[in-house]
């Protein structure tokens, strides 16, 4: 280790459990984290200030004004800009620790693309907002042999666990196939305290398995309730026998599905997959004698004469924000972006 690395990450290699030899296993670890909202900002902020080897991040999203009262890494001119929030939390974080390799990626989590960006991880953290992504990266995980630390926060509650195949049981044993409760920050609001001590819990677990510390390694979903001040351990249960994920293998998630619109929970906005990727300087041409239109070089923003918004992404995605109807959704974007 270099004195310059020694100096940095000093306070961290005196605390007895992690010391010299745990802060080069720190510094060879590659880390995933899906979704870089409020959890995930959190997370990506103590891993690249650790000094991991390599963060993947990968979100959907862009920085949105309601972002900032929780998402520590986003500012106003991220939103005036309408960065994707991995471009702007790279343009962050590239200069909290320049020694950390960085690799931000816009794109949607899909059954499609999960097991590539598994590739070269040794751990991933859950940073989403919904359990049909958690499911997948569960299923994709398990498949891969992969731990994930799960996380989730709403209003003032928060859960979070770590599941490690072979040793565990697994989300899905936890859950089973449920989507939630329809609860989401967009829905019932949350705080910003409840997201800063869930993630911070999912990152000790973190550096316990980074470090090899695996006997302190919690073996429980930690349940917490701020404004009433409950916190809960429960044990984690036992593999169900008929787990398709942990015990039959199935991995039912990572089934292939040609449905490619989904209304996101809370947001009023439809998120349509298109079959091949938008150049959005043309877009722009093309929808700029009709709309007002926004563009970076990441996505385009277009106000619609009917009211509503579209937003483009080079990858084929497009939202329709201002109605939850998906043959609304799928109306507006024939119209205006075609087959």
């Amino acid at each position: 280790m270099s004195e310059q690395s020694f100096d940095r990450y000093s306070r961290q290699i005196l605390f007895p459990p992690i010391g010299p030899e745990g802060q080069v296993s720190i510094s060879k670890a590659h880390i995933l984290i899906v979704g870089m909202g409020a959890l995930g900002t959190v997370l990506a902020n103590h891993m690249v200030r650790s000094g991991i080897g390599l963060l993947r991040m990968v979100d959907r999203d862009y920085v949105e004004t309601s972002n900032l009262q929780r998402q520590m890494l986003y500012d106003e001119d991220d939103v005036e800009k309408a960065y994707p929030k991995v471009i702007a939390a790279e343009r962050k974080l590239s200069r909290i620790n320049s020694d950390v390799h960085i690799e931000a990626e816009v794109m949607d989590v899909t059954a499609y693309n999960v097991e590539t960006l598994l590739e070269g991880i040794d751990l991933v953290l859950d940073g989403t907002d919904n359990f049909q992504t958690r499911l997948l990266l569960n299923d994709a995980c398990f498949k891969k042999g992969i731990p994930m630390i799960y996380g989730g926060a709403v209003s003032s509650r928060g859960m979070t666990a770590i599941f490690i195949p072979g040793q565990t049981s697994c989300l899905r044993c936890l859950i089973g196939s449920a989507e939630g409760d329809g609860q989401t920050c967009d829905t019932i609001g949350v705080i910003g305290p409840i997201v800063d001590i869930v993630a911070s819990f999912q990152a000790v677990e973190a550096l316990k398995y980074i470090v090899g510390a695996y006997s302190m390694q919690r073996q429980t979903l930690l349940s917490l309730e701020l404004w009433q001040h409950q916190i809960l351990n429960m044990k984690l249960p036992a593999p169900k026998s008929d787990c398709p994920t942990c015990q039959l293998k199935l991995y039912p998630s990572l089934e292939r599905s040609e449905n490619l619109t989904a209304t996101l929970c809370g947001r009023d906005t439809v998120q349509i997959k298109g079959l091949k990727p938008l150049e959005l300087a043309l877009w722009e041409r093309k929808l700029s004698p009709i709309c007002k239109v926004n563009i970076n070089p990441f996505l385009l923003k277009a106000e619609l004469p009917e009211g509503e918004k579209l937003v483009l992404f080079s990858d084929g995605r497009v939202l329709i924000q201002g109605t939850e109807d998906p043959a609304r959704a799928r109306t507006l974007y024939d119209r205006y972006i075609g087959s």
